[in-house]
């Protein structure tokens, strides 16, 4: 009765769906799904009428179906772990079904915290993304690589300049007022750097977004990124090489006023300021023809200081192979870039060798050794590039870069000539890193106990860094506008600028650190469902160091360029050195029933030296659960349609201790008192303690919660996985400056006060399907994260409106622009600020009490980090050629512009296009201004605050891989030419004058860069 029932409501279901089943020639077809290999009847399998999304149905415990259909149909079976099969009919009432395992499926792995799992039973929030699409990505950096192209990860590029271009990178946005970096693992080892690794010898890189990443204990609330590098397949060698060359330049550079339009902003400031204007008609006619550049120049510095573009190459040779005994994987590489300024004195050389090589001693014994060598070498001018753009933003077109004659033009300030101090006329300063990371370790199969394992790991990391700086004077040239030479020509000065005297400063790094780790593992299935898997380890990790630093001047000449050939008066050296340890004992079990249910714990308890002995351990527990609800026969035929539907939850705690260490100890500098001894011929320094300790402090506590959702569609063409988050941190570390007044006189120390919660939710929808000569997969990734400050030290009284408890971390106070006033009689009309005038920009009465002043100033609920970030990406394939595409984009972030313009530097052209004057008092902008002179300039406020919301064509590729007919009688097995952009078209309605990344709200940093790449792979 109860099958009736069933089969009645099914029956009305579809009837309702497609009706016109009902009227259709249907004939009854019967039959029976067993595995190919076991002939074991399967149960749950779906049976689909091809074309059709609602007439199927499932089999039965025995493996029997029935469904009617009509004359003529095709039955698409399919099953998870299984490969899909497309019967024709063909007029057969009764057939037998024998579906093969697919094992790709089956076996598709995502690595995580000391170990992998199948991603079909995975309960945490983790995803992943294979090197070779981090490989396709031109950039010299690999965390450039990685915005848009994972759920959960915002990764924003701050700057472009070369060996120092690392994107910040934040998992699900932030939590913390203090380091917000995630841990990076490499191969097992965690604190190891991501972003110098070379793309191709990356396997995977797997992010853990949630309670999962509780096995890495007080590193883990910030994120955990693992990568892995590849190791050698059986087989006979094979040889890739890999070359390609480009070429870059800025995104976007600053549009300035040009020399006749800043005299005209000028002459504005001197009338507003009641003084006399400083150049008639005929001055600023003069600058806008170019007829006497000598005494009227237009200069466009950053045409002057910056070339149309930079090159940059990537050589890469691999070679991989072995035998039933041993694997090898070889890569060396080498990386180059120039930087983006005319005679550049910055240069960025990277050299890779990379060797992982695993030998099978016998059925039980596997020995593994992975070596990594880098050296990066590293060239800029003395002048840091936050000084030469600041020095760009500032110059000013009615000054000369060259003189007509070629000579150097002279400074603003400190012999700061950008197209002179960008190169190395002034000296040099050389940073020369060498990074030697080796990992040795055993994997042992345990003889007669099935599915126990051990494994022990001896890695050792060891960088030197040897870093020199040679300041030496420089000469630029002036001319006071009227002396001339016998032959006529004016008459220009020498001036010689920067330190009077060359001067010299080395230092030295050594860095070691040490990890020795052991790990026990069992696998094991019992009754064909219950599968347990029970991992358990121990890891010690130690580091030192020590460094060295020292200094002289008074150098005869610059000839030499070493410390033995400086003078010896005002010698200077230093040196210091430290120890960390850290002892970490973890685990994990996970359970699964039938494949079906599932269940995780990690746990992780860690003793750090940061803190005191009293509370040096921690425990931090995660528990994940998940549950295919699509291997539940009521799911299958109440929604055939969907292909696999996983549920998924977790919870844990992880910790956060990136901070100053030992705050628990009294610490001492020292100050500028001296005391004498041995009778008054000694001085002496004196020490001072610099802050009260706190032997309570301890690291940091997140609380993550996560629900999670995966489905697939379309026989799993179509993935889809969204996860809810909600994170809370406590125990943030922060003073009590707001609340205790700096009369006290106190120095207090950090205490763990602050409290956030954090969001959101992140997603990604993935399409795969495959014709005959054509492949299209597409992605849809994306993340909403936003934080509240649930407490926090704030100075009581402050109104509601103004609180940054309650707000996003750094949320900015700012006066509410509303407009620009027109004319006098506006003036008058609206509350303002004492002297305000016409052409000002008007702050909103926030309380009514027609004053302004700070108390109508508002705590804006935005920051400079976007609230969502995510990616589209397209690759597609025809025959040979290939095509793929990658759009990214962020919103809800903000920008508050200000430059130093006046008499200290240039305008924006924006600005002079769009500000008020008497002529034009409708204008957008305000009135010329004097740097920070004006109220609406040196007080912050929305007008200068811009949307950062932005889509980029991040990435663009097209490939052609030659036809092996025409290769293989070389003896190549394949050749691949390539031409592919990063960067190339940025979209961004409210930024124009900068990039929507730029961190530097005057323009001060290094921009960030597009590049253009040309490539050839070849496989031997």
């Amino acid at each position: 009765m109860k099958n009736k029932c069933l089969n009645f409501l099914l029956f009305v279901v579809v009837a309702f769906m497609s009706p016109d089943l009902l009227w259709a020639q249907n004939q009854p077809v019967k039959g029976k799904v067993l595995d190919e290999k076991t002939k074991e009847a399967l149960v749950g399998v779906s049976i689909l009428e091809a074309g059709s999304t609602s007439n199927g149905t499932v089999t039965d415990i025995d493996g029997n179906f029935s469904i009617s259909v009509p004359e003529g149909a095709t039955l698409r079976i399919s099953y998870v772990g299984y490969l899909v099969q497309e019967i024709p009919l063909d007029g057969r009432k009764t057939l037998n079904v024998f579906l093969k395992e697919d094992t790709e499926v089956l076996d598709e792995v995502i690595i995580v915290g000391y170990g992998v799992q199948k991603k079909a039973t995975l309960s945490g929030s983790v995803t992943s993304i294979g090197g070779e699409k981090l490989a396709n990505t031109p950039v010299a950096n690999v965390s450039q690589g990685l915005a848009g192209r994972l759920p959960g990860v915002v990764a924003i590029s701050n700057t472009a300049e070369p060996g120092y271009d690392g994107a910040t990178i934040r998992i699900r946005g932030i939590n913390t007022f203090g380091k917000a970096d995630p841990l990076i693992v490499v191969d097992g080892v965690p604190g190891r750097s991501l972003e110098r690794i070379d793309p191709s010898t990356i396997e995977t890189m797997s992010v853990m977004k949630d309670a999962s990443a509780a096995i890495y204990g007080a590193q883990a609330a910030n994120g955990v990124i693992i990568i892995t590098t590849k190791r050698g397949k059986k087989g006979s060698p094979t040889v890739n090489l890999s070359y390609n060359y480009g070429i870059s330049r800025s995104t976007v550079i600053p549009k300035m006023a040009n020399a006749s339009e800043y005299a005209t902003l000028l002459n504005e400031i001197d009338k507003y300021a009641g003084n006399n204007e400083r150049y008639t008609q005929e001055d600023i006619q003069k600058y806008r023809d170019g007829s006497d550049p000598w005494s009227y120049p237009n200069t466009d510095w950053f045409e002057e200081t910056l070339k149309p573009w930079s090159p940059q190459t990537y050589a890469n040779a691999t070679i991989d192979g072995g035998t039933d005994n041993v694997t090898y994987f070889v890569s060396v590489s080498a990386k180059t870039q120039d930087g983006f300024y005319r005679n550049s004195g910055t240069k960025y050389n990277q050299y890779d060798l990379k060797s992982n090589l695993d030998l099978q001693l016998n059925k039980y014994i596997n020995l593994f050794m992975n070596l990594t060598g880098r050296m990066e070498d590293r060239k800029y001018p003395t002048r840091s590039a936050e000084n030469i753009f600041r020095m760009l933003m500032r110059s000013k077109p009615n000054m000369p870069a060259y003189w007509p004659n070629g000579l150097p033009g002279p400074d603003i300030e400190f012999g700061d000539n950008p197209v002179v101090i960008a190169t190395d006329a002034t000296g040099y300063e050389r940073d020369k890193r060498y990074i030697l990371n080796g990992d040795f370790g055993v994997n042992i199969n345990v003889p007669y106990i099935e599915g126990l394992t051990l494994k022990a790991t001896a890695s050792l990391d060891k960088n030197f860094r040897f870093r020199k700086i040679w300041q030496t004077p420089w000469s630029l040239y002036s001319w006071d506008g009227t002396s001339m030479d016998e032959n006529n020509n004016p008459l220009l000065v020498e001036g010689k600028k920067g330190f009077s005297d060359p001067r010299l400063r080395e230092s030295m790094e050594d860095n070691q650190n040490i990890l020795l780790s052991g790990i026990i593992n069992y696998s094991r299935t019992f009754a064909e469902s219950h599968s347990v898997n029970v991992l358990a380890g121990v890891e010690r990790i130690t580091s030192n160091g020590d460094s060295f630093e020292a200094f002289r001047r008074y150098f005869i000449s610059t000839a030499i360029d070493e410390l033995f050939a400086g003078g010896q008066d005002e010698i200077n050296n230093t040196g210091k050195g430290y120890k960390e340890a850290r002892l970490n004992y973890f685990g994990r079990v996970n359970y699964s029933y039938k494949s079906k249910y599932l269940a995780e714990f990690v746990w992780r308890y860690q003793g750090s030296y940061i803190f005191d002995h009293s509370n040096q351990f921690g425990f931090f527990p995660g528990v994940s659960l998940g549950y295919i609800i699509s291997e539940e026969n009521f799911f299958k035929k109440a929604l055939p349609f969907v292909h696999f539907a996983k549920v998924r939850a977790s919870w844990g705690k992880t910790g956060n201790d990136m901070i100053v260490p030992y705050q628990y100890l009294a610490s001492y500098t020292f100050n500028n008192l001296m005391y004498l001894t041995n009778g008054g011929v000694t001085a002496n320094q004196s020490l001072m303690e610099s802050v009260a300790p706190n032997v309570n402090v301890t690291w940091e506590t997140a609380t993550q919660q996560n629900i999670g959702l995966d489905l697939q569609f379309l026989n799993g063409d179509l993935a889809v996985t969204v996860d809810y988050f909600y994170n809370k941190r406590k125990d943030i570390l922060w003073k009590r400056n707001a609340s205790v007044p700096n009369t006290s006189g106190l120095t207090l120390s950090d205490e763990n006060l602050g409290k956030v919660k954090n969001q959101g939710v992140d997603f990604s929808i993935d399409y795969r399907k495959r014709f005959k000569d054509f492949s299209l997969g597409m992605g849809l990734n994306g993340v909403y994260a936003k934080n509240k400050i649930l407490f926090w030290d704030e100075a009581p009284g402050a109104p509601s409106y103004q609180k940054s408890t309650g707000m996003p971390i750094d949320a900015g106070l700012y006066y509410e622009a509303i407009g620009i006033f027109k004319d006098e009689t506006h003036v008058e009309s609206y509350p303002h600020w004492a002297g305000a005038r016409p052409g000002d920009i008007i702050f909103r009465d926030v309380n009514g009490d027609k004053v302004i002043d700070g108390n109508d100033r508002v705590r804006n609920d935005k920051t400079k980090t976007p609230t969502f970030t995510g990616g589209l990406n397209v690759d597609l394939t025809y025959k040979d050629f290939d095509f793929s595409v990658l759009f990214q984009g962020a919103f809800g972030g903000v920008f508050q512009q200000s430059t130093e313009s006046g008499d200290f530097g240039n305008f924006l052209k924006s600005f002079y296009d769009n500000r008020w004057t008497e002529d034009n008092p409708t204008a957008d902008f305000p009135r010329t201004y004097n740097r920070s002179n004006e109220y609406w300039v040196n007080q912050p406020n929305t007008f200068w605050l811009h949307k950062t919301d932005y889509v980029r064509l991040k990435n663009i590729e097209l490939g052609y891989t030659v036809p092996k007919v025409l290769t293989k009688q070389a003896g190549i097995e394949r050749v691949r030419v390539y031409v592919n952009a990063y960067n190339l078209l940025t979209f961004s309605p409210d930024m124009k004058d900068y990039d929507p990344e730029n961190t530097s709200g005057s323009g001060y940093n290094h921009p960030l860069n597009k590049v253009l790449n040309f490539g050839v792979n070849v496989t031997f």
